[in-house]
């Protein structure tokens, strides 16, 4: 034993990844994901704009029904709330959902307001951009109508087809 040297084992060649190979994964996930946000983007706002479409839908029935009881179209989204006590009314006849009525859903906000014909709605997007690329506009004739700049939709702007 005396004779022999130290025996070294030869070292096992390490299996991974080189930080130069992590690097080029990474940089081509970047790549994926700066082509995928803005189009993910583009269908949320798509998705909440098909959204306030169906709520404004969801108010001119809540209009029908509150005519029908009241004689009259509700003037503001509180007539189509619920009470804040005792039983329903002309002041708060419970068609609509909180949700709705407190004016702020799907990152629009709406506005019911009476008019010597009949009412008017309008849903403008929280952030211009953002939670939305249009604005909405509806009234009485049940047709909406929307504008795709900043300035709020009225009874001029494109109908929705």
């Amino acid at each position: 034993m005396s004779g022999m040297g130290t025996f070294r084992r030869p070292r096992a060649k390490t299996r991974g990844f080189t930080l130069i190979e992590l690097l080029i994964v990474i940089s081509i996930i970047l790549v994926i994901l700066a082509i995928a946000v803005p189009k993910m983007n583009t269908q949320m706002q798509s998705a909440r704009e098909l959204a306030v479409i169906r709520e404004i839908g969801s108010i001119h029935l809540a209009q029908t029904q509150y005519s029908s009881q009241f004689g009259k179209y509700a003037t503001n989204l509180a007539q189509l709330g619920a009470p804040v006590s005792g039983a329903d009314g002309p002041e708060a006849a419970n068609i609509l959902p909180k949700a709705l009525v407190e004016g702020k859903k799907n990152g629009y906000t709406y506005t019911l307001t009476g008019t010597p014909e009949g009412y008017k709605i309008m849903a403008v997007p929280d952030s211009f951009g953002n939670s939305g690329r249009r604005t909405f506009f509806s009234d009485q004739t049940l047709v909406i109508r929307n504008n795709w700049t900043q300035e709020p939709a009225t009874a001029a702007s494109e109908a929705i087809k």
